[in-house]
């Protein structure tokens, strides 16, 4: 992804996961604004912003972080909103066996004592493999990536949710259901 395609995406992932309102949008409960008004607003607050180079992100995006509305009109993150706006209904779906969270090295001692929590996001992000899983640690630091019984954690009542971009959601993972390898 080149250097303004880079810049764009993470200025989109600000707004429409954490902070709409500096640029003047507001989303509605499942994380949608309309495109025309998000450009119009973008680009008042010194944010160039055109449909195309936005059609660009989303398309070339490897972890398809945004999500365009089927009539093309909206756009939305599709998970990791810390906004209390948004309250996106994902559907309950039933998770595989085992999913994977990527961490830094430094948080285990805490994982290990209050398992994982979703922390100012609305839920904990799991991936269905590791190297995915192991990329998202690195982003923390050292890298060390936790297996998670999701199967067993849901047959015990725990709801798992897939995301638009093929990431696992959950509310919190206790500890007991982490394999710390």
């Amino acid at each position: 992804m080149n250097k303004q395609l880079n810049k764009t995406s993470k200025f989109l992932s600000y707004i429409l996961r954490h902070q709409p309102e500096t640029i003047g949008i507001t989303l509605d409960t499942d994380g949608w604004v309309n495109i025309d008004n998000l450009i119009m607003q973008a680009n008042q607050h010194a944010e160039p912003l055109t449909r195309e180079l936005l059609e660009r992100v989303v398309k070339t995006s490897d972890k398809k972080r945004f999500t365009i509305s089927d009539d093309g009109l909206k756009i939305r993150a599709a998970q990791g909103h810390s906004t209390q706006q948004v309250k996106i209904s994902h559907v309950e779906q039933t998770p595989p066996e085992f999913l994977y969270h990527g961490t830094a090295t430094r948080f285990i001692n805490s994982i290990k004592k209050q398992g994982l929590v979703s922390g100012n996001r609305h839920y904990v992000h799991l991936s269905d493999n590791v190297k995915t899983a192991n990329k998202v640690g690195e982003r923390h630091g050292k890298p060390v990536v936790l297996k998670v019984k999701a199967l067993q954690m849901y047959q015990q009542g725990f709801k798992f949710y897939f995301a638009d971009n093929g990431v696992w959601l959950t509310n919190a993972i206790p500890n007991t259901f982490l394999i710390f390898d």
